[in-house]
């Protein structure tokens, strides 16, 4: 990523990684240790070319709505992943758009395979870009903001329930 050091990068890269594999494990507490209070999650309906209030969206969590989110993932009863889909995502294309004092702003490309195991047992391709706004904090790198554009994010989508 131009304008860091080599050290830099890794770290950024190392918590972007270690968040994806979280989410994939379903270890929701870990995950959830990686934000800031006020994070904001943000799914758009199309590009995220909009402010989040102005029009729909997938998914617009503030802090407390997203820590419900991971509550309910976390109690094993949530319906549209009872049993819990196993998926594993991929992460490419990573690159500094901003730098600010204490902030990164990054995104990349992901491919997320999700195996559909409440229902059909088919296994499901999400792909797109996502773009983290990380700050750094004393306790070291946190995720602030977390943006994900689904490629096909304008088609009916089944559901969204893993998608953190």
């Amino acid at each position: 990523m131009i304008g860091l050091s080599a050290e830099e990068r890794a770290e950024i890269e190392a918590f972007i990684f270690r968040e994806a594999r979280l989410a994939d494990e379903g270890d929701y507490e870990s995950w959830e240790a990686l934000v800031t209070d006020d994070m904001h999650y943000w799914v758009p309906f199309g590009r995220a070319d909009y402010e989040p209030g102005t029009r729909m969206s997938y998914i617009n969590d503030n802090r407390a709505r997203l820590a419900t989110r991971i509550r309910q993932l976390m109690t094993g009863h949530r319906h549209a992943q009872t049993p819990p889909s196993p998926m594993r995502r991929l992460i490419s294309n990573v690159e500094l758009l901003e730098r600010a004092e204490s902030e990164y702003l990054v995104a990349g490309n992901f491919a997320l395979y999700e195996l559909s195991a409440q229902a059909t047992r088919e296994v499901r391709l999400w792909a797109g870009r996502t773009t983290w706004r990380l700050r750094r904090t004393p306790q070291g790198l946190r995720m602030c903001r977390k943006v994900v554009e689904l490629v096909n994010s304008t088609e009916p989508q089944p559901t969204l329930a893993i998608i953190i």
